[in-house]
């Protein structure tokens, strides 16, 4: 039997042997949301066919209610814990029924434990929203941060998320930490509040972390400020740029135009090499006086004795047994006092 004919590939070589490149196909088309979802036909994707995929450029995701997952939709329980340090405990207790209550509004359950210093959030079967656990273990972390439960509870909703930044330095200098750490705050809380308003977020510092709420942009933008700040360059230079750009955007000949001609660059400034030599040579001799003067210095295994009394350099001098002395009062005899009733 014959074989079946083939159909014949296009080859890409001409007569004259000569090899041509494959172009690839890059086409864009325009495609109505009902081809691919049930949700809703009023929204128009961009999407670009290259090798067999599709790209989405531009979506818009419908709100998910409770009324869309009728029953519920975890099958399985999920717990998420997280500690709280100790000086939160009382204010954790008094405030754990306002948690609860906010909890069931998204058909959660939570426990307190305060022997072991940890709240605990965890899925029921009512629960109709598979991502409500994950906010809910952010609500919860951010308590644990001292974050106020009215500003804490507004995690659950959808264009806001948070983010805590662990703030920390190379060196071992507490007084460098500390120094550093309140420059990202500033005079009265200047510093943090242009920072909420540039950025959109709230932010707080607590101890060696920074909790910060809003839009994933801002968290974003207020990581840096917070690390920059950390590395030893000023905020105020981060919060230059982030104004520029706010008042860029603005205009409307410059929204898709480069900024990068508008924003300032700073350079860290390298001081002058002899001065350099002699801050060195200052900081080997201090050191060195400091060393000597240790050395020279006496052990003893004996506590030092406590500081003199007043009364006892008085008596050392002899002040003390004068009858008109100047570190003591006359004593009054009996007939000073008056006795009659």
């Amino acid at each position: 039997m014959n074989s079946p004919e083939r159909r014949s590939r296009p080859s890409c070589t001409s007569r004259r042997g000569s090899t041509h490149k494959k172009r690839r196909v890059h086409t864009k088309s325009y495609v109505r949301m009902a081809d691919f979802t049930e949700f809703s036909s009023n929204f128009w994707f961009i999407l670009s066919v290259k090798k067999g995929t599709y790209h989405m450029s531009k979506y818009v995701v419908p709100e998910l209610k409770e009324e869309d997952v009728p029953g519920g939709c975890c099958v399985a329980e999920t717990t998420f814990a997280t500690l709280f340090p100790g000086y939160l405990e009382s204010y954790i207790s008094s405030v754990w029924p306002a948690v609860e209550a906010v909890l069931a509004q998204q058909k959660l359950v939570g426990t307190l434990d305060l022997v072991e210093g940890s709240m605990t959030v965890a899925t029921t079967r009512k629960t109709w929203d598979p991502y409500a656990i994950v906010k809910a273990r952010d609500f919860i972390k951010l308590l644990s941060r001292n974050v106020p439960i009215a500003q804490a509870q507004k995690i659950f909703q959808s264009d806001i998320m948070c983010d805590i930044i662990l703030i920390s330095i190379n060196s071992k200098s507490t007084r460098r930490f500390v120094k550093r750490r309140d420059r990202l705050i500033g005079p009265h809380g200047q510093t943090l509040k242009a920072i909420e308003i540039l950025t959109g977020c709230y932010v707080l510092v607590q101890g060696k972390t920074v909790a910060v709420m809003g839009p994933h942009k801002g968290c974003l933008q207020v990581r840096k400020l917070v690390e920059d700040c950390m590395k030893n360059i000023h905020p105020v230079y981060g919060l230059k740029q982030l104004l520029i750009k706010r008042e860029l955007s603005k205009r409307e000949d410059l929204k898709h135009e480069d900024w990068s001609r508008f924003i300032p660059t700073y350079k860290k400034s390298t001081p002058n090499k002899e001065k350099l030599k002699v801050i060195n040579k200052v900081k080997k001799e201090r050191l060195a006086a400091s060393k000597k003067k240790a050395e020279t210095k006496e052990k003893s295994i004996f506590p030092p004795a406590p500081p003199k009394r007043k009364e006892d350099i008085a008596m050392e001098s002899g002040q003390a047994f004068l009858e008109q002395g100047t570190h003591r009062t006359r004593k009054r005899s009996r007939e000073d006092y008056n006795l009659d009733k």
